[in-house]
């Protein structure tokens, strides 16, 4: 793998996540039947939805993400408290949408500076896994860090085995596709939080795409591993509803970094927020040259 083919990727899953982010947005608490009945087939990032949004607007998944990465960036590695802050600091920003979970597990930071919650059976939802894309591409080069700083940021919010378990094989199967590695290496992965946890089999894939983590999961591995380029993996994952702007997310995130940037429709990337492209832009790089 060239320097310029693992950018291409990188980029690829952090803009393609941003995209499935805007793209899913729209459709977020709808059924397939609802969506097929408004839309047809929902493929354009035209806002609205249940938060009004303006077209290109992006949600928690991604403001979450760039929150992260920039602590990374700024503390040029790994500051759990300064991570804690600028999730306090998105928080207190009015932000669109913010996930019960998160902001129990963000408040919980602000008012008594605990950086952890204990276990809890309800912290199975996917706003942990949604955002661990920057931990991902700061320990490209440095796997060792790779488990402790994703269960770190997560448990800030969502403390649970099942939540964990997806955030990091999720985050291996990134892993593996920007390094160039082939499908195969990503289904072992997929195969092997399936052995641990049995409740994340996708096949038969059995529609269902909430934000509980196992029909996240589910939702995302089937739509990736069932599509064969980047745009028919968003529109798949999102048409199927539910929490669509995280599936969309995680689905881009894969795909990008499968496909690479270059094959994330310009008509997308033209309608994203500028500003947020802007960001990813500069903290892909960023993330991957510094650490």
């Amino acid at each position: 793998m060239t320097t310029e083919q693992i950018v291409d990727k990188a980029l690829g899953a952090y803009l393609g996540f941003a995209c499935g982010d805007a793209l899913g947005a729209t459709v977020e608490f709808m059924s397939p039947k609802q969506i097929q009945k408004r839309y047809g087939v929902h493929r354009d990032i035209i806002g609205g939805g249940w938060l009004a949004l303006e077209a290109g607007q992006v949600t928690d998944d991604t403001q979450m993400s760039l929150a992260l990465g920039q602590a990374i960036i700024d503390h040029q590695g790994w500051n759990l408290q300064a991570v804690a802050d600028n999730f306090v600091a998105w928080l207190q920003s009015d932000p669109p949408d913010v996930g019960t979970t998160c902001r129990r597990g963000i408040t919980r930071y602000r008012d008594s500076g605990e950086l952890f919650g204990l276990p809890r059976d309800d912290d199975a939802g996917n706003g942990a896994c949604m955002r661990n894309l920057p931990v991902v591409l700061s320990t490209l080069n440095r796997p060792d860090c790779f488990k402790l700083w994703s269960l770190q940021q997560s448990h800030i919010t969502h403390n649970h085995p099942l939540s964990d378990a997806a955030t990091l094989t999720l985050g291996r199967i990134v892993n593996r596709l920007i390094n160039g590695r082939d499908i195969t290496a990503c289904k072992q992965e997929a195969e092997r939080l399936i052995g641990e946890y049995g409740e994340f089999a996708y096949a038969p894939y059995p529609g269902k795409a909430s934000a509980y983590i196992v029909d996240t999961v589910q939702t995302v591995l089937h739509y990736f591993f069932n599509t064969d380029n980047f745009e028919s993996c968003l529109i798949a994952t999102v048409n199927q509803g539910g929490d669509a702007d995280t599936t969309g997310a995680l689905a881009g995130m894969l795909a990008g970094a499968k496909y690479g940037a270059g094959q994330i429709p310009e008509r997308w990337l033209t309608r994203l927020d500028q500003h947020v492209v802007a960001q990813i832009r500069q903290q892909t790089l960023e993330l991957i040259r510094n650490f």
